[in-house]
């Protein structure tokens, strides 16, 4: 039997990578894991409550993009969050989480060529893997454009050559970035949409960490877009409750652009999309209308920020993050740092280089390790602490 070759050479995913790495090895202490960024603050407490009152919804079909009061509820958030008014039935569409809609919307979007030759697919690296895989689906290709200490951990774009922008038809960026926690200034996303207008290709902003920073929120794609002019079909935004409000198994996310650019995903969606059930519906348009857990939940990493800042601030090459709640840390070798830090003292962390794309030698994540601070504060302490006298004393 024949099987498809466009994804046989997909590296395995990270996280099989790192069992693969540690889990034939006893840990050296205590377990603390630090690799996956899956929130364990609490969730709002009324949640349970809000889905118990709305039970009955299981019987019957969601509605594919969203309840009306899910999408005003969405709309509304921008509306806030941005100064960006987008209307409910055309602009905005409900998701199953953010990586169906980055994924979906490449499906929905890039066109079969560009320029009479085969588009490209910009992505950061190190990315989230959804972006690869998105490329490849649509028979684009994926072109990994660093994002290291030298461009503040931000793609550069406008130092691409001519030939590549001539090709590109998306341009995927995370802000604030996963994995370093870097932040796109108002600047940065201004020479973006330039430079998206004058080469004429969408950006799919992934801004899923946009509410967990230490000071001033992050600026967002949508608010500069609409200060310059730009077309309205020009910009995707996603986002998600995952880690604003810590209910990643909600699935509950957004996608917002121009009506065209809805209509086309909605209507890709019809066909192959898995809708949130009504009831998660119901807790998602109350959560995305409340700003008091996520303020609090705010709070928790900024004290997070502060530890981590107070045990790793001797570090050389240390860098605090600005949001997310990540840390990107440099190290000699992630696999091996990964595995030492494992068998010594039980903390689990993930090599920088399962996040990336790059022959040996070649990889921007070979020389780092990524941390997540989703623990409690006392988990994170102690794990940071253990992490900073294995690898940097």
């Amino acid at each position: 039997m024949d099987f498809p070759e466009r994804f046989s050479n997909l590296p395995a995913y990270a996280f099989p990578r790192l069992r693969a790495l540690l889990d034939h090895h006893q840990p050296g202490g205590d377990v603390v894991h630090m690799t996956i960024g899956e929130p364990k603050h609490a969730f709002p407490a009324w949640v349970p409550d809000v889905i118990m009152e709305n039970a009955a919804g299981f019987q019957g079909y969601p509605p594919n993009e969203g309840s009306d009061d899910l999408r005003g509820a969405i709309s509304d958030w921008i509306k806030r969050r941005y100064g960006v008014a987008m209307d409910a039935n055309t602009q905005v569409m409900a998701l199953n989480g953010t990586r169906e809609g980055l994924y979906n919307a490449a499906m929905a979007l890039c066109p079969e060529q560009k320029n009479g030759q085969k588009p490209i697919v910009l992505s950061p690296n190190p990315f989230y893997q959804v972006y690869m895989v998105a490329a490849i689906s649509v028979g684009a290709e994926p072109r990994f454009v660093p994002a290291t200490a030298a461009t503040n951990h931000l793609p550069d774009y406008t130092s691409l050559p001519e030939d590549v922008l001539n090709r590109t038809a998306v341009a995927y960026i995370c802000s604030p970035a996963n994995p370093q926690g870097a932040v796109a200034s108002r600047d940065y996303w201004a020479d973006l949409i330039r430079l998206a207008e004058q080469y004429d290709f969408r950006i799919f902003a992934d801004e899923c960490y946009s509410e967990i920073y230490r000071n001033e929120a992050p600026t967002g794609v949508l608010s500069v877009a609409q200060e310059l002019g730009a077309d309205p079909e020009r910009v995707v935004l996603f986002n998600s409750l995952s880690k604003r409000s810590n209910l990643a198994g909600l699935r509950s996310g957004l996608v917002a652009g121009g009506p065209e650019t809805i209509k086309r995903i909605k209507q890709l969606r019809a066909y192959s999309g898995a809708p949130l059930p009504a009831p998660l519906q119901a807790v998602a348009t109350r959560v995305w209308a409340d700003e008091v857990h996520v303020e609090e939940n705010r709070a928790l990493y900024r004290e997070k920020f502060e530890i981590a800042d107070e045990i790793l601030g001797g570090v050389q090459g240390y860098q605090s993050p600005e949001a997310g709640f990540f840390l990107w840390l440099p190290v000699d070798n992630g696999e091996q740092a990964a595995l030492k830090l494992w068998q010594e003292t039980g903390v689990r962390v993930l090599p920088g280089a399962y996040l990336a794309q790059g022959d040996p030698g070649q990889n921007p994540g070979e020389g780092y390790i990524r941390a997540a601070m989703v623990a409690p504060k006392t988990d994170t302490q102690r794990g940071l602490t253990m992490l900073r006298d294995c690898l940097y004393r």
